[in-house]
Order: structure tokens, then sequence, then C-alpha cells
């Protein structure tokens, strides 16, 4: 069953079924770092939610589409998936500081990473987790920049930046509200980035699996463009009116 069916049937109490199963069959150590990855997960994201769903199923599935479709067993590269966004997200957690105010601790909560799994778990992780932006410049520009150069030398991290690509392009028919086409805004570009990355002879992937991977990129433009034309009658709208009247501000779009 695809993970977004498993999530709209059975939800959190399913992916968590379905990677205890996937698991089952890896080495004792391997099931134990992974199961108090999860936990960690569970920890660290605890009250973030997805839209309608908690944040934990997007890291279940990002994680099981790594196992399951891209056949990859490999622990560290595992734990890192399902870790993908604890630094970028909740650093101050993760470092256990009282104070949420200030710049992010991120090299600090890397380290926890290190610590407490491996330096290539903290590396992986890293590498997928978005830095600070400058202000002055267009966002999207920035996100775009930072991928391709971040997964330039780091080939497991471009399986899991595609993964969590996947869940975010391909599933963005789950999302709702304003986030359909600023997502769809922020992600369509990045396709053909991620296109040359997977196609690369290092990327540590399968041709099959890569075949897999080009038809998931495929199927998150078709749904990118259809989002975009469908919305871009109200966007002009919108300008229109903006542009029409000094007293009400634009439209956020």
């Amino acid at each position: 069953m695809p993970l977004h069916a498993i999530t709209e049937v059975y939800g959190e109490e399913g992916l968590r079924e379905r990677f205890a199963l996937e698991i089952s069959d890896l080495p004792p150590h391997d099931q134990a770092t992974l199961l108090d990855a999860l936990k960690l997960a569970t920890t660290l994201h605890d009250g973030q939610r997805r839209v309608r769903e908690p944040y934990i199923n997007h890291l279940l599935r990002v994680t099981l589409r790594i196992l399951c479709y891209y056949r990859v067993r490999d622990a560290e590269v595992l734990t890192a998936a399902l870790l993908h966004d604890a630094v970028e997200d909740q650093p101050w957690r993760l470092t256990g500081a009282d104070d949420e105010t200030g710049p992010p601790p991120t090299t600090e909560a890397l380290l926890v990473l290190a610590q407490r799994y491996s330096h290539r778990v903290a590396r992986l992780v890293d590498a997928v987790t978005n830095p600070d932006y400058d202000p002055a410049r267009d966002k999207n520009e920035q996100y775009r920049n930072h991928v391709a150069e971040a997964l330039e030398f780091e080939p497991w991290a471009r399986v899991i930046k595609i993964s969590d690509f996947t869940d975010n392009g391909v599933g963005i028919i789950h999302t709702t509200g304003d986030k359909l086409v600023k997502a769809s805004t922020k992600y369509a570009p990045l396709v053909p980035i991620l296109r040359a990355l997977v196609s690369r002879p290092d990327t540590p992937l399968d041709g099959e699996v890569k075949q897999h991977i080009y038809g998931q990129l495929d199927l998150a433009t078709q749904r990118f463009e259809a989002i975009l034309q469908q919305s871009s009658p109200l966007l002009i709208a919108s300008d229109q009116k903006s542009s029409s009247s000094e007293t009400e501000p634009p439209t956020a779009t």
C-alpha cells in the first residue's frame, strides 16, 4: 500500500507498524539504533504538525520510502532520514536549551547527533539542513542553490533529500490552502536539479530505483503545473486588485 494511503487509512499507528515490520530483519544493533532515533524524533517534533497530521508521519514516510522503494538498509542513512529535520526545526530541544531566543544552536545540535549516533549521521543531517537565508535575496532561489551545493559531495544525502522531496512534491495533493501554491512555486524549479543529482553515477541507487524516482519527479512536475495553472487567474486578479487600490494591502500568495 502506498505510504500516503497508509497514512490516510491507518494514520501514525499504521506507519509505525510498517516501520517495525520493515526493520525487523535488520541486525539487532541496527534495529535498536533506529528505534532510538524514532523515539528521539518523536520527542523532538512533539506538537509539531504538517497541515492535518503529526510531523512524525512525514519522517516515517521519508524513511520508509528509502527502505521499501529505494532498497537501502544502511542504518546510518535511515537514522539520518528519521532525524533529517531535527537540527533545522528543533535545535533547541535537541541541545536541551531552556531559552529558544537568539541564533539556533545548529553546530551544537549536530554535535549531539554525532555523539549519540555517529559523525556520518550528523554529516548527512547537516547536508539536508537549510541554512539561515539572506532576507535581501529570493528565498526560493537560495534554497535551490543550497540543495545543489550541499548535495554535490554527499551522495547518500541525495537519497534522503529525494525521499523528502517526493513526500512534499508528489504528496502535495494532500496539502491544502495557500501552501499549495507556495509549495509548488518553491519545489517546481528544483525538479531538474534533483534529476541531475539522481542520474549521477555516484548516487548509490540501482538503475531500477532511479527509474522509479524519475517517474516520481515527473508526477510531481505534473502536479505542480496543474496547481500553478489553476491558480494563475486568481493570482492575476489579485495583482490587478492590489494595483488598483492604494488603501488595500497586496493579497498574500
